[in-house]
This record gives structure tokens, C-alpha cells and sequence, in this order.
């Protein structure tokens, strides 16, 4: 049998601005609901009682009243849930809602308390922020992949000098659309990550494989690694992508034959934080690229090329809930600071 149809919620949830009600979850029909879930449903609380829950939920979507009443049944064996659930407001709107279900007690028996927040406006530019990772992620490398291909065709039976010098821009565009693809790969894998994915790494050892790495494709690059004190952080690719990046801006827009890059390892002195700190001598980096990493602004096309790289460090080191810092001079080149929290040793 069914709870009571008088189970009431407590006034104190009409003040909430997050739908609550009360689920019988042997019948899965609402109890009570709050003010707010009258408005994100578009029913007064006494048609709720009355609806079943495949009145509220879209009928194109593979949700379905079987499944919500399995979740209530879940919840109250296992403990709270959470999910996502398309609704059909009264008006026919349908809008993406989360859902979380937790047990509790009423006079009778057990219920289920479930809160409902209104995520369409979230949930859609989520997708639309996929869609957008798909293309620049697949389809910007395949077009570069294939623009080239045909730049290799052309290439090998040009004779003219100007058709050559010609194709030789063209090819330099396709690599630096390729290189473009795969900073969005590396921030998007970036954003994607979670903590359990992450191992505890001591920081100089693994600032210096980065190092190891990009030294084997710039040979010519000088990069000195110096150690203040061991520390650790929790590290993933996403660490490698950030450092790898500063790193070889410094190398790459160096006029030296020999680019002379330093990296000093050791706490902040304001906070303890782990702090990476990597100096070259070369020519500021310009202030719209900066200024384009703290908000919004014009891209524009500059001397360190489309400045996706800075983003790659911003994101990277921001994944691993740090931040970072650029310090530039006229006199003494630029200084790109990370800022990690720090771990305790194994």
C-alpha cells in the first residue's frame, strides 16, 4: 500500500529556488512538491499528486516512468542518487533537468525526497561545447591532413621557383592548423580529467622528462632545470601538455642559435604552492595574448601565432587546480610562472 496523500513537505522548502517533492516509491506519485517544482513543471502541486510521472517526462527521449520508479527504488535500498532527466513542462516545453533522489523518513513508512534543478541552459552548451571539441579536434586535422597531401603532389612536379615559394606558405599554414588541432585535443583532454586519473608525481622529475622530451626535438635549445626543494604533485598528461608548451615558446621564438631556457623548481614564497618557474630571454609576449587568457577579446594574429599555446598552459595548469602567471620585461625576456598545490611525499 501506498503512503499517505497527507505527507506533507515543510513549509521552510517554498523558500528554496530548486524544485523538492516527495515520492511514494512503491507507486511513484508525488506526495507534496514545493512552490518551485510548480514552476519548472508548470502544475499546481494538487495535479502533481495526480499525474504520473510520464505526464512530466518527453516521450522522445529514452527516459521512461518505469526507469524514474526503478531509481526511487534504488535510492531508498542503496542510498542517494543522481541523474539527468528530460522533462515535458504543462505547456508541452521540454527542458533538461538533474535529478536527486535521497531516502526519507515520513509518518507511515519511507519516501523518497527529490530535488529537481533546472541545467537546459548548462546541458545544451555542454553539447554545443562538444559538437564544437569534435570538429576542431577530427575535422581541422583531416582537412590539414588532406590540404597537404595534395601540397605534396603539387610540390613534386613544380618547377617554377614562385609556384614552389608559393607552396612552401601553404604547407607552413597546414602544419600550423595541424599544431592547432592538437593544442584543442590537449585541452579538451585537459577539462575531461578527474583525480583518479591523476598520479602523485615528484615535480622536478617530472618537469625534467618534459624536458627530456622537448630537447630531443630542439637539440639545439640549452634548458637548465634547478631544484629549491622536492615537492610533489598530483600530475597527468595534462601537466606534460602545459610544460611542453612553455617550453618550447621560449625555444621557438628565440633569436638565439642556441635559446637558452632556465627552469627553477621550488615552493612559492607567498603561499608554499608548488612553484615552476620558466625564463627565457626573448621579446615580450605581446599584451593582447595575455589579456585574451582573462577574458574576452579580440584574437588577432601575432608574433607568438594564434596564442592557442597560452591557452593550453591556462587550462592545463588550472585542470590540476593551480594557476598561472606571466611576468615579461623588456630588459630580461619573459617569465612563465605554475602555481600547483602541493602533495604530501609517498
Amino acid at each position: 500500500m501506498g503512503l499517505r496523500k497527507a505527507t506533507k513537505l515543510s513549509s521552510v522548502y517554498d523558500t528554496l529556488h530548486v524544485g523538492i517533492a516527495l515520492y511514494d516509491p512503491e507507486t511513484g506519485t508525488i506526495l507534496d512538491a514545493n512552490d518551485h517544482l510548480e514552476t519548472l513543471t508548470g502544475y499546481a502541486s494538487e495535479e502533481l499528486r495526480r499525474l504520473s510521472v510520464s505526464a512530466y517526462t518527453a516521450n522522445t527521449y529514452p527516459h521512461s516512468e518505469a526507469k524514474f520508479k526503478s531509481r526511487l527504488r534504488t535510492c531508498l535500498a542503496d542510498g542517494p542518487i543522481q541523474f539527468t532527466w528530460r522533462m515535458k513542462r504543462a505547456d508541452g516545453e521540454l527542458i533538461w533537468v538533474q535529478v536527486h533522489l535521497s531516502p526519507q523518513t515520513v509518518p507511515g513508512g519511507d519516501a523518497v525526497r527529490v530535488e529537481v534543478r533546472d541545467i537546459t541552459d548548462y546541458y545544451e552548451t555542454h553539447h554545443r561545447a562538444e559538437l564544437f571539441w569534435r570538429m576542431l579536434r577530427h575535422n581541422l586535422r583531416n582537412e590539414a591532413t588532406i590540404i597537404g597531401g595534395h601540397v605534396d603532389r603539387i610540390e613534386a612536379s613544380a618547377e617554377a621557383e614562385s609556384v614552389r615559394d608559393v607552396l612552401a606558405t601553404v604547407r607552413s599554414r597546414v602544419e600550423r592548423l595541424g599544431r592547432m588541432a592538437e593544442s584543442v585535443s590537449e585541452i579538451e583532454q585537459a577539462v575531461s580529467q578527474t583525480d583518479t586519473q591523476r598520479i602523485r608525481r615528484h615535480v622536478t622529475e617530472a618537469v625534467r622528462d618534459t624536458v627530456e622530451r622537448v630537447t630531443a626535438a630542439y637539440p639545439a635549445a640549452n634548458v637548465t632545470v634547478t631544484e629549491r626543494k622536492e615537492m610533489w604533485i598530483h600530475a597527468d598528461d595534462a601537466f606534460m601538455h602545459a610544460l611542453t608548451h612553455a617550453l618550447e615558446n621560449a625555444i621557438v621564438h628565440s633569436d638565439a642559435s642556441e635559446p637558452v631556457v632556465e627552469v627553477t623548481v621550488g615552493p612559492s614564497p607567498n603561499t608554499g604552492r608548488v612553484e615552476i618557474r620558466i625564463v627565457d630571454s626573448n621579446s615580450p609576449i605581446p599584451d593582447n595574448e595575455i589579456d585574451a587568457l582573462s577574458g574576452p577579446a579580440d584574437i588577432q594574429d601575432t608574433s607568438h601565432g594564434s596564442g592557442v599555446g597560452l591557452f593550453v598552459m591556462k587550462w592545463c595548469i588550472e585542470s590540476l587546480g593551480g594557476e598561472i602567471k606571466f611576468d615579461r620585461s623588456d630588459s630580461r625576456g619573459n617569465t612563465v610562472y605554475f602555481y600547483l598545490p602541493p602533495k604530501s611525499p609517498p
